[in-house]
């Protein structure tokens, strides 16, 4: 074979693996298109819907301003900074109310689902408290701790308190009583069983809690702060609906989903460091 077919032969099959490889990652890219539209569709039709229905007439402009306004007041509020200073206040009662519930929600519910004498003799007054509104209660937290930012912090913390608590109860109740079994069998001490057996077990149920509990802290943060504030973003939903300034309105709301999507997004990723072994067990 001369030196010339056997150039022609490399050329010929390094043209069939250039294609074969562009075919390959055109293929992958109609795929994650395909993914990426199968799960995002409808919410982008809802937000194209929506422009066009508002610039056309459909909507009420007045009421439903188009999107590219609201973005246009986000941005504005975020460069000129009063946005920023309402978020911060707003994130501020949020995590103080958010931690705290996670610092006594936790270990409550662990003490609690580990004694079952203790989780029998507190069920019925945490069902009670857990079915009473928390924004009902509101007018007496006022009364106990005034319109400062204590009764705003409070009333948000009671709110996210009980579903960590339920979470991590149910979570610790449905270890796999045949691995405490197997061991207790081993040797294994009762900390021990704990600390290997029933806290990871009862992690995933414990960030379910969580993820409920940060939304529960948003709405109730929003709550809070049309009732009795002068800063926030909820606050700032109300005053430019007051003022009639509808685009900046619907930006206060769009930060507000968008704080709520960030808290989720955060607690899902550290529950998957967490609960690796939960994830590759499936």
């Amino acid at each position: 074979m001369s030196l010339i077919d056997t150039e022609q032969g490399h050329a010929y099959r390094q043209t069939r693996f250039d294609s074969a490889f562009a075919a390959g990652l055109a293929e992958k890219a109609a795929a994650g298109l395909i993914q990426i539209g199968a799960r995002y569709g409808v919410l982008v039709s809802f937000l194209v819907f929506w422009q066009v229905a508002s610039e056309v007439g459909w909507l009420n402009p007045a009421v439903f301003p188009p999107l590219d306004r609201i973005l246009a007041a986000l941005w504005n509020g975020l460069a000129g900074g009063f946005l920023l200073d309402d978020v911060a206040i707003s994130l501020q009662r949020a995590g103080l109310a958010f931690s705290a519930a996670v610092v006594i929600g936790i270990p409550l519910g662990l003490f609690m689902g580990q004694v079952k004498a203790v989780e029998r003799s507190l069920d019925p007054i945490l069902q009670l408290f857990r079915q009473t509104s928390a924004l009902a209660l509101y007018p007496v937290f006022i009364l106990l701790l005034g319109l400062g930012e204590a009764s705003k912090v409070f009333v948000i913390f009671w709110a996210t308190l009980f579903p960590t608590l339920l979470a991590t109860i149910g979570g610790v109740k449905q270890a796999d009583p045949k691995l405490v079994e197997m061991a207790r069998v081993y040797g294994a001490s009762r900390l021990t069983i704990f600390r290997r057996v029933v806290l990871p077990g009862a992690v995933p149920s414990i960030f379910v809690g969580l993820r409920l509990s940060a939304t529960t802290a948003l709405l109730l943060l929003i709550a809070a702060e049309m009732i009795g504030a002068n800063r926030g973003v909820g606050f700032q939903v109300m005053n430019a609906q007051y003022n009639f300034q509808i685009p900046l309105m619907f930006a206060a709301i769009l930060l507000l989903a968008l704080l709520g999507l960030s808290a989720n997004y955060a607690l899902e990723r550290l529950q998957g460091r967490l609960c690796r072994w939960n994830r590759l067990g499936r």
